[in-house]
């Protein structure tokens, strides 16, 4: 493929126009998948506000029942939206399919969460998980042995909380 330069003007092979060409619609598929909010799975359900601080869309995928006994769905916090601090009788793995967030048990530092991030949050122990500000999160939530409960809701994360702000 040869580009010759006359004067001001770039001469391009017809290879080469292809070649942009096909970045160029590259481009707008990576720009088209920044927005998290249009996952795999349907937005879902609004959370409802005395569990969550903003809005988080959840969409159950595999519902409760006694022969899987594991309760499956998928949670989109938008920028800045959070869960209230909750537990889970038999724990909790949550998998992070896009964005950016954060994640928190109770008495140990927040951590940062990115796409590909796998969580496993221990039986009856405190955690909170969420957006980060700027950033929206997805994540698939497996609750196992759903025959010892599913979640018990507790008080909303504080913005120091969120912001991992010491007091």
């Amino acid at each position: 493929m040869k580009m010759m330069i006359h004067g001001n003007r770039l001469r391009q092979s017809f290879p080469f126009t292809i070649l942009l060409g096909l970045f160029g619609l590259l481009s707008l598929t990576v720009n088209a998948q920044t927005d998290i909010s249009k996952g795999i799975f349907a937005k879902g359900q609004l959370g409802p506000a005395e569990n969550f601080t903003g809005k988080a869309w959840n969409t159950g995928l595999v519902p409760q029942d006694s022969t899987l006994t594991t309760l499956v769905g998928n949670v989109y916090f938008e920028p800045g939206a959070r869960s209230n601090w909750h537990t889970h009788p038999a724990g909790q793995i949550l998998i992070i399919t896009d964005g950016a967030g954060y994640h928190q048990i109770q008495g140990q530092p927040r951590q940062k969460l990115k796409k590909g991030d796998v969580v496993s949050c221990p039986p009856d122990v405190p955690h909170w998980h969420g957006a980060s500000e700027k950033t929206g999160m997805q994540q698939l939530y497996i609750v196992p042995n759903t025959e010892k409960g599913i979640v018990k809701w507790m008080q909303a994360v504080t913005d120091t909380e969120y912001q991992d702000k010491k007091k």
